[in-house]
């Protein structure tokens, strides 16, 4: 049986740890890809939700890279590659969301779609 006391010092402990945990409604993570490799870590990713922008950071060696978003709804991401840019829209949940994209090159521009 739980003292006053104690329930008191169980719900204050709950409390700060609520409030150290950061506040990520949606998290998009995937690998990318050019000409069915992958990009390794020569890629950066960065997304745009609302007026908010994230920057992701560099690809990893298998082309994997992970955002965390801090709303859900409509983003666009950006993926820089070998001195380009291109842009393709996402949807954030709250959920965890697989996003794969294939980088490739129309009428000499990089082009982003998802796979």
């Amino acid at each position: 049986m739980m003292t006053h006391t104690s329930a008191r010092l169980a719900a204050l402990a709950a409390l700060m740890l609520a409030a150290a945990a950061p506040a990520v409604a949606g998290e998009v993570y995937g690998k990318i890809t050019f000409n069915n490799a992958s990009v390794g870590t020569e890629a950066s990713i960065a997304a745009k939700c609302g007026s908010k922008v994230y920057a992701g950071g560099k690809t990893d060696k298998g082309g994997g890279y992970h955002l965390a978003l801090a709303e859900s709804g409509k983003c666009s991401l950006t993926i820089a590659f070998k001195g380009q840019a291109a842009t393709i829209e996402i949807a954030s949940y709250d959920e965890p969301a697989q996003v794969d994209i294939v980088l490739e090159m129309k009428e000499g521009m990089l082009a982003a779609r998802r796979r």
